[in-house]
């Protein structure tokens, strides 16, 4: 036979498309042709590929035409995961390896000169695509040790590990005998078991209960927060303690976390099911926070997908950045559309952000006089569209402590038990509608955040002198919605009305 059909997929944005690799191989002039909108690290496989086959003691048809297609042709196609499908494909057209054993397979893998597999990118994602195969159809999975582990994270999925091309060989050669067990071939199930990481305690981090407070409500909620103080107030402190308030992952949420940064090449078994913080630089640019390239890659808010992205000394990230998170805080995905390709990624992120009140940090502060002139106190601060802070939930302001309050202050609650509370308003929204309070959309918001009388004059009137907008009072509404949870309360009354509205006054205070 000099037609051979190899089954791979190929990444677009978290979606895995199903990808033949058609090898053929025929007389005359010695060629090696590769086709189907291959990238050119795609197209380096001829050399990869060959070497491989040589260097193992297998024969390359070098005497032949070989013309290898990657269908569909309008499908991109990156990376040197079709390495080993190409290889495969090679050899079962030459008669090497039995092509109807390749039948319920599907391959990937980067091959070395010498043959031996090297880990790709997008195993998980590869992974999850088999998973929603029809039941008893689903395909067996081969791919390198490290990407092979990943990969089996899946629930039920039929992941198989190489570490060299001949051990995926002697699995397919010609005949009706047993495939030789060989050490570098088996099936693969998940060793990672989640484990609650050692956060930092907030118990270390003196006064401030304002803004702990405020912490634990986003916590509770799912809600964005904006901290403002001068330097040294604790803000940065604060942050980096505040992945450790979130309940520990569910399995789908450590499945689409541990998705994106396979993709985007960040997966260790390590961090599974650990939720992530990131914290790029305020040099970071537009791209880099939301993603981009051809084809193309996730950003720091698609990394972040269910864990923490904390954006210190907000103001000086490029305004092109952070009006780029604007679409991201409300629907919680991000698209890249390009010319020629357009990709969806996952952006559940919690924002956490930190500034200093003006230039010099000490607007407001009791301890060091500010030297800002309210020109220079404006523009800072018109760094920040209203259309970003409007979907900011939470606004508090972290005051800085004296000399004196600092070593006075006794260690204030610890991490665990403000958690143990953050666990339980999440069960209650949980149990009550099946999302945090704020996932809450349209309708659902009425019915789940409704007023008494005396709350929704409240809310009227302060929204009204405020000068809010409908998404800010939706937004009060939700965190409103998250501090009854904590309290225990079935409904949302006036103490939790007037709370929720404290926390979007703090920026407009300083003006």
């Amino acid at each position: 036979m000099s037609l051979s059909l190899v089954h791979s997929r190929a990444l677009l944005g978290l979606k895995a498309h199903p990808v033949c690799v058609e090898v053929h191989l025929a007389n005359g002039l010695p060629s090696f042709t590769l086709v189907g909108l291959a990238e050119t690290e795609v197209k380096e496989a001829r050399e990869r590929v060959r070497s491989a086959i040589q260097n193992t003691g297998l024969e390359f048809p070098a005497n032949k035409r070989i013309t290898v297609n990657l269908a569909p042709a309008d499908l991109p196609k990156d990376s040197g995961r079709f390495d080993l499908p190409i290889a495969l494909g090679i050899l079962a057209a030459s008669g090497q390896i039995d092509a109807r054993k390749l039948e319920g397979y599907e391959f990937a893998g980067e091959l070395s000169l010498g043959g031996d597999l090297r880990p790709v990118r997008g195993a998980l994602a590869m992974s999850l695509a088999l998973a929603d195969a029809a039941a008893g159809h689903q395909p067996r999975l081969v791919l390198p040790e490290g990407s092979a582990q990943e990969a089996a994270l899946v629930p039920d999925a039929r992941i198989y590990r190489a570490h060299h091309l001949l051990d995926v060989v002697r699995q397919f050669l010609p005949g009706d005998a047993a495939p030789e067990a060989m050490a570098g071939w088996a099936q693969v199930t998940p060793t990672a078991r989640p484990q609650y990481p050692d956060y930092p305690d907030l118990a270390d981090v003196k006064g401030q209960a304002a803004a702990k407070r405020a912490l634990e409500i986003a916590a509770a909620g799912g809600h964005s927060v904006l901290m403002m103080g001068p330097p040294g107030s604790g803000k940065s402190m604060l942050a980096q303690r505040f992945a450790g308030l979130l309940p520990a992952m569910t399995t789908q949420e450590a499945l689409e976390s541990a998705a994106v940064a396979s993709l985007g090449g960040r997966f260790s078994l390590a961090n599974w099911a650990i939720r992530p913080t990131g914290a790029p630089h305020h040099t970071a640019s537009a791209v880099a926070l939301v993603g981009g390239g051809s084809p193309p890659r996730p950003g720091e808010i698609s990394l972040a997908h269910r864990g923490v992205l904390f954006l210190d000394e907000l103001p000086e990230f490029p305004r092109a950045a952070l009006e780029a998170l604007r679409e991201p805080l409300e629907s919680g995905t991000i698209t890249i559309s390009r010319a020629a390709h357009r990709a969806e990624f996952p952006a559940r992120f919690q924002l956490v952000a930190a500034m200093n009140p003006c230039p010099c940090g000490y607007l407001g502060s009791s301890l060091r006089a500010c030297r800002c002139s309210p020109d220079q106190v404006s523009r800072y601060q018109g760094k920040l569209s209203g259309p970003l802070l409007d979907r900011i939930d939470l606004h508090v302001e972290v005051g800085a402590l004296a000399a004196d309050e600092l070593l006075r202050t006794p260690p204030s609650e610890s991490t665990a038990s403000i958690r143990a509370r953050v666990v339980t308003a999440r069960e209650r929204a949980m149990a009550r509608q099946g999302s945090t309070n704020q996932a809450l959309e349209g309708p659902h918001i009425d019915t789940q955040c409704e007023l008494d009388e005396a709350a929704a004059k409240f809310l009227n009137t302060a929204a009204a002198r405020l000068g809010w907008s409908g998404r800010s009072i939706h937004r009060c509404l939700k965190v409103a919605r998250t501090i009854s949870d904590l309290a225990g309360a079935a409904t949302v009354q006036l103490t939790h009305v007037a709370e929720a509205v404290q926390y979007r006054r703090a920026l407009k205070a300083t003006h």
